[in-house]
């Protein structure tokens, strides 16, 4: 079956072969970075339900402790079988969402972002990996077009940033990971983990994998008080008079007189 005939086999075989490739040298390096930052990010996250679309064997919610979580998406592996660009939960039911790679290999990356933000709650978090265009994968990208993971779609940060303020989420924090060379040496691979590190202070924005993020905000309520037709007038007290004063003063010495006695 082709594309043109119904534009849904072509997402899942994308998903599945870019799944093939995390199990090459290449691919599990990658997995591993990634988990790592989802384990540290996801295990501070608190609330009552969280999805990961897509990708199994990039657990991201492995650390997290919320009551109910599950995987959803096209791939082989989820547990809950559906569209990422149609997601089968009601509108602001979930606290968290994490996407690993989902906008580099799903068909409307728009249409995806749409539902997430429709899906998570107020305040609710957004966790992002996928392929920086700006470094050298995205050189090698340009070179191998028909190969996985190189036929995704690698939107630039700075895109998918805007792509986010305009549906009214908030990046928290951003980090880049794997800034050795793309290639499936493993020799290589452990090189380019020397480079980690000097990358992560000299060059920040040229690591191979983006990883974000992001809350969903809501604009605060304006508290409007009632409209008061005139002025609350309050009641003075009035003044002690001569009697009044004389009273009092009797009571008094009355109570002391009781107090000598007892």
């Amino acid at each position: 079956m082709s594309f043109s005939m119904t534009g849904l086999v072509d997402c899942n075989t994308s998903f599945d072969h870019f799944a093939d490739w995390l199990a090459t040298p290449l691919g599990q390096d990658v997995a591993r970075q990634e988990r790592g930052w989802y384990a540290r990010t996801a295990a501070d996250l608190f609330g009552y339900k969280a999805v990961q679309l897509e990708l199994p064997q990039l657990d991201a919610l492995a650390t997290n402790r919320m009551s109910w979580r599950t995987i959803a998406g096209r791939s082989a592996g989820c547990t809950l079988h559906c569209a990422p660009e149609q997601l089968p939960f009601a509108n602001q039911s979930l606290d968290l969402l994490a996407l690993p790679h989902v906008l580099d290999f799903c068909t409307d990356p728009h249409a995806v972002l749409r539902e997430v933000e429709r899906v998570l709650v107020p305040e609710g978090r957004l966790l992002v990996t996928g392929f920086n265009p700006w470094s050298l994968w995205g050189v090698r990208k340009w070179r191998n077009r028909d190969d996985a993971p190189w036929s995704g779609h690698f939107v630039a940060l700075p895109r998918l940033k805007d792509w986010l303020k305009l549906l009214g989420m908030e990046t928290v924090r951003s980090q880049f990971l794997c800034y050795g060379l793309p290639v499936q040496h493993e020799r290589w691979i452990a090189r380019g983990h020397l480079f980690d590190n000097a990358g992560y202070r000299w060059w920040p924005a040229a690591g191979g994998i983006y990883c974000l993020d992001v809350v969903k905000r809501v604009r605060g309520m304006r508290v409007i008080g009632p409209a008061w037709r005139g002025k609350v007038v309050v009641p003075k007290a009035k003044p002690a008079t001569a009697i009044d004063q004389v009273a009092l003063i009797e009571r008094l010495r009355q109570q002391a007189a009781k107090d000598r006695c007892k």
